[in-house]
């Protein structure tokens, strides 16, 4: 069993006050307006998703926007979940076969999955995913809308092209026989006014839209875009080859408090 890591940080330590959280991301000024419903008999058309992953307090309300998108789409029978390693720890390309627990319960790992998605360069390796939380901060959104949601995490070192385009290689093959949605947790730019994050973001939302994983690449390192999750967002794109994409909500930390220098987030859909 994982032990949550930024439990009572990066969001509330204990069920009732996390429940009260996450319904204020939803119902926030920057949130989608509503609290989600699981749609049993939804259309099933997101095979894939961008999320941000900064304390709920910053970036819970874009957040939202994604997962309320995937309540009412109704939910896959596994959810792969990819984020950058900022620890360093662990190996650089690495899936977890350890149950995650939060203050919302056990999230529970698909092993199956898992073990399919272990080729090429994908280790599995604990110590990567000990204290990351990139990975962790998606969890209580999904089992806020269910309790039985079931998942693969992978937690990205290398961000390079080749080594993304492998992870999501696999995926794509593991989505031939089974229903599946991706989500990629990324901030955008880091530390920088708010009107360059705007103008350096919408390159690396133009090229998600475009469902180009090699134009991200380039544009995140062209451009010098500080932006976190790039590895996990190309990988999503190889993975969701042929889908749709949209960009949800994007907004930056000063629009929760007033600051010089913003960190951006983006939520974003791919459906078929």
């Amino acid at each position: 069993m994982r032990k949550p890591s930024v439990a009572g940080q990066f969001y509330a330590g204990d069920a009732k006050s996390l429940r009260s959280q996450i319904e204020e991301c939803f119902t926030g000024p920057l949130g989608p307006g509503k609290l989600p419903k699981l749609n049993e008999h939804g259309g099933r058309r997101i095979i894939g998703g961008v999320s941000p992953h900064a304390g709920y307090v910053y970036s819970g309300m874009v957040a939202a926007h994604l997962y309320s998108r995937l309540a009412d789409d109704g939910f896959p029978e596994s959810f792969v979940i990819l984020g950058p390693n900022h620890t360093g720890r662990g190996s650089g390309l690495a899936v977890s076969t350890q149950d995650f627990e939060t203050p919302l319960g056990v999230a529970k790992i698909d092993r199956e999955l898992a073990k399919a998605l272990r080729r090429d360069l994908v280790d599995e390796d604990e110590e990567s995913h000990r204290y990351e939380h990139s990975i962790e901060v998606q969890l209580p959104f999904l089992q806020y809308i269910s309790p039985k949601v079931k998942f693969v995490p992978i937690c990205m070192g290398f961000q390079d092209f080749e080594a993304a385009a492998s992870v999501g290689r696999a995926i794509y093959e593991a989505r031939k026989t089974k229903d599946i949605v991706a989500i990629a947790s990324t901030d955008m730019s880091h530390y920088v006014p708010a009107e360059v994050a705007r103008r350096k973001d919408t390159m690396a939302l133009d090229a998600i839209k475009a469902m180009d994983p090699k134009r991200l690449y380039e544009v995140v390192r062209d451009e010098d875009i500080s932006m976190c999750g790039y590895g996990p967002v190309m990988a999503v794109l190889t993975a969701c080859a042929g889908g749709k994409a949209s960009v949800l909500k994007y907004a930056n930390s000063g629009e929760v408090h007033a600051m010089r220098e913003v960190v951006g987030y983006a939520s974003a859909v791919i459906e078929k």
